[in-house]
């Protein structure tokens, strides 16, 4: 049985260069993908959406090809930078686009695992985005992985060299993220 997995984050860098944040997880999506995910990806530019507007019915086609990703997903991958000590805007304005998701079927997150990942250059900001994202996944009823990975100022080179610590452990992430997935929508009542 195959996990559909939705991976968001990132931050909008040079152009036709993946940002460490988009890095860190493309490389937790790969290792979900071996171990029977299939992955859609929103990143970088993909989550330059219009400002989260509560009282506008209007969705612009980015916002809603996101939301309909996330409807249809077994589990997330959410990765943000560290901005001031929390995700960054980016990465939270589409996770605000979530509340559209309160009358569905499976509100908000409910019924999905996600892995999250906080991307910094010191030891501090990357373990408050961490727990912001896990916090966020929690009120929205989301069941975040017992590991979160945070990748602060070590040099790290993703394919798994010199620091194959953090490799190791966003490869960790993706196939936890995949397994939860997989017995959770095996546990989950037909009603779906």
């Amino acid at each position: 049985m195959s996990v559909r997995l939705v991976a968001i984050g990132g931050s909008i860098g040079p152009a036709g260069r993946p940002s460490r944040t988009e890095t860190a997880l493309r490389r937790s999506a790969a290792a979900a993908v071996a171990a029977g995910a299939e992955a859609e990806f929103f990143v970088g530019e993909q989550l330059r959406l219009p400002l989260y507007d509560p009282s506008s019915r209007v969705r612009d086609v980015r916002a809603q090809r996101l939301l309909e990703a996330v409807r249809r997903a077994d589990a997330l991958l959410i990765a943000s930078p560290a901005y001031h000590g929390a995700v960054s805007g980016l990465v939270k304005n589409a996770l605000d686009y979530f509340e559209d998701l309160r009358e569905d079927s499976r509100p908000y997150l409910e019924q999905r695992v996600v892995g999250c990942i906080g991307v910094g250059s010191g030891p501090q900001g990357p373990a408050a985005a961490l727990r912001s994202l896990r916090d966020i996944v929690h009120a929205l009823r989301g069941w975040p992985t017992p590991l979160g990975v945070v990748i602060g100022a070590a040099p790290t080179d993703l394919s798994g060299s010199p620091d194959d610590r953090t490799a190791a452990q966003l490869d960790a992430m993706g196939i936890e993220v995949t397994g939860f997935a997989r017995a959770w929508t095996a546990a989950r009542p037909l009603s779906r």
